[in-house]
């Protein structure tokens, strides 16, 4: 079973943000879990990025994955966390996807394009 719980509020209805995560993870064959997706203010995002990443500036989306999928889990997998700030973000269905698919270790800075192709043809669906 696939919990997806939505905090904060943005432009995007909580039914949606369910529906992307479910189909991102679907695409890496990952059908059950948690997964919280938060939307926050320019202020949160940048000391976030600054402490996970070293960069001290906002940013559209970070991600924060959590739970590996070796060893057998004691409750339901904790897949991770995706954090958006929406007034970095020029579309939220796709930073919604990008957070997703960077969970379940796709990196589009270490891939040939795979992972923005697939987000392409997400968005699509």
């Amino acid at each position: 079973m696939l919990e997806v719980e939505v905090v904060g509020t943005a432009a995007i209805a909580g039914a949606e943000v369910e529906r992307l995560v479910a189909i991102a993870l679907a695409s890496a064959d990952v059908e059950d879990g948690h997964v919280a997706v938060e939307f926050v203010d320019a202020d949160r995002i940048r000391d976030l990025n600054r402490e996970h990443r070293a960069k001290d500036s906002p940013t559209d989306v970070l991600s924060f994955p959590i739970d590996s999928d070796d060893g057998e889990p004691y409750g339901p997998r904790e897949l991770g966390d995706v954090v958006i700030c929406p007034e970095h973000t020029e579309d939220l269905r796709e930073a919604v996807i990008h957070g997703t698919l960077h969970l379940v270790g796709m990196d589009h800075e270490t891939d040939d394009g795979e992972m923005l192709a697939l987000q392409r043809e997400l968005l699509g669906w």
